[in-house]
């Protein structure tokens, strides 16, 4: 069974990770507005992400026989001045959830719940991935503002496979949808 003071700090990341899948889909809707369907595209495929990262979560919890309450979150940020602020708030939450799945990592090792603590390594090396590939978006984003469509081709030219699932993810609540 899952360390108490790891479960109730879980279920405030659950949290977390939803109102993540909210905010890129604001992303994505504000690009859908500007006709900027790759950028679109990868927001909405990134919000399924964070919202398969809530599920994986749900999944241990549910696992390790914890109680699971699934919170609500704010609402996103929806208005944008343009082009780049999206990827930079992207950023920023990325940063932020490093930070928290860190915290975490380290409330498991501080309760000496092993299994816990094993759980959440997969997401730390995930969170590495995300920031890396998120600071490549902004600065083309960045250098590319004046000619979007520059930053379209660029993810065709990056983001073009399909992306396997990973198996070393854990599995999620309701299987990875």
């Amino acid at each position: 069974m899952a360390a108490a003071m790891f479960v109730v700090r879980l279920g405030e990341q659950i949290a977390y990770e939803f109102a993540a899948a909210q905010q890129y889909i604001a992303n994505a809707v504000y690009y859908d507005s500007q006709t900027l369907p790759r950028l679109a595209a990868f927001f909405y495929a990134q919000a399924i992400e964070e919202r398969n990262h809530a599920m994986m979560m749900v999944r241990y919890l549910l696992d390790a026989d914890a109680h699971v309450a699934i919170p609500g979150v704010d609402a996103p940020e929806t208005e944008f001045g343009d082009i780049v602020a999206p990827v930079s708030l992207a950023l920023e939450q990325e940063k932020r959830v490093s930070d928290q799945v860190a915290a975490l990592m380290g409330v498991a090792r501080e309760e000496g719940d092993f299994q816990s603590e094993q759980f959440m390594q997969w997401f730390l090396k995930e969170q590495l991935e995300e920031v890396s590939s998120m600071s490549s978006l902004l600065a083309v984003v960045q250098r590319s503002s004046d000619a979007p469509m520059f930053v379209e081709d660029y993810l065709v030219r990056e983001r073009s496979g399909g992306g396997e699932a990973d198996p070393t993810a854990p599995p999620a609540a309701g299987g990875a949808l």
